[in-house]
């Protein structure tokens, strides 16, 4: 695949923008410039999507899990197990349409 020169390709120019946070709307942004500019979209999350995000704070976060992990892949004897993998996306999946039907 070819992507082309780099020099063919435009300018892109960074742009700083303040967050009040997923609920609220956002506020003007700042160029490299110094110029306010007006926000060109709002956006508003599903209930779906508030939910997610929601329960997303609540996971227990297991350092050690982490570490013994990080340690086996780096000695190449992580092994990936794809049965695991896929009875948890079901599970998953059959949680999060279970929540969104009632």
């Amino acid at each position: 695949m070819k992507i082309g020169h780099l020099e063919n390709k435009p300018a892109v120019t960074p742009v700083t923008a303040e967050r009040k946070g997923a609920a609220g709307a956002t506020t003007t942004a700042t160029s490299t410039e110094g110029q306010a500019t007006e926000a060109s979209a709002q956006v508003e999350l599903s209930a779906a999507a508030a939910a997610l995000n929601v329960d997303a704070g609540s996971a227990e976060f297991d350092s050690d899990k982490v570490n013994r992990i990080t340690q086996a892949i780096r000695e190449g004897k992580f092994t990936v197990n794809p049965e695991a993998i896929a009875d948890k996306l079901i599970a998953n999946a059959h949680e999060l349409l279970s929540r969104t039907s009632h």
